[in-house]
């Protein structure tokens, strides 16, 4: 395929011009097939740059602006007579609502942290004195993460159970909705003339 016609010059012959020509399908006999990108890796990177961006989003709100999106998240999820208290010094309660389960209704306070650091477990037992006794459930929505201590707390026998939410689970629970997210098909076409050709034969 190649030769040399001096020292230090490489060339290429007529057979390894027919070579390259029928790998770029350019000349006759089998072509190897066109080398396409990984889309599924493709599809992964864009789908955790779009989750940065979506939390980025939400550090991006003000502590107010937090609060209300929170509400009208769980809006979506079938929570009703939603509000937000807008008040200091309520023990960490910033919203309450209700929430039908079955016949019943279920009396849910919510709290938030538009936090960079982790959520501890000394919030979580803050805000579950808080609503003891007047509400069922408590949902707490950070933009961070919550350590370990405060995970295990979340659900403790003979407490009130605390829901919690941190950033990745917020985006994920925004995307599965379609809340402040909008969705388009992506459709793929790939080139197929000879199998036309063929199946009229």
């Amino acid at each position: 395929l190649m030769y040399s016609p001096a020292h230090g010059v490489w060339a290429i012959t007529e057979k390894g011009i027919k070579r390259v020509a029928e790998a770029d399908g350019q000349g006759p006999g089998p072509h190897p097939a066109p080398e396409f990108p990984d889309l599924v890796q493709l599809y992964e990177d864009y789908e955790e740059a779009f989750e940065q961006k979506l939390l980025q989003s939400l550090l991006d709100l003000t502590a107010t602006e937090f609060e209300r999106f929170s509400k009208e998240l769980l809006r979506v999820y079938g929570f009703v007579d939603l509000q937000v208290t807008g008040r200091t010094g309520d023990g960490g309660i910033d919203g309450h609502g209700m929430l039908r389960v079955g016949l019943a209704t279920m009396n849910v306070a919510f709290q938030c942290k538009r936090w960079q650091g982790k959520v501890g477990a000394s919030e979580i037992n803050a805000f579950r004195g808080a609503i003891q006794g007047e509400f069922e459930q408590g949902i707490f929505f950070t933009t961070s993460d919550f350590t370990k201590a405060a995970k295990e707390l979340s659900i403790k026998k003979g407490a009130v159970p605390v829901i919690l939410l941190n950033g990745k689970s917020i985006v994920k629970l925004m995307m599965e909705k379609q809340f402040g997210v909008r969705k388009r098909p992506l459709e793929l076409y790939f080139e197929d003339v000879r199998s036309v050709l063929e199946d009229n034969q």
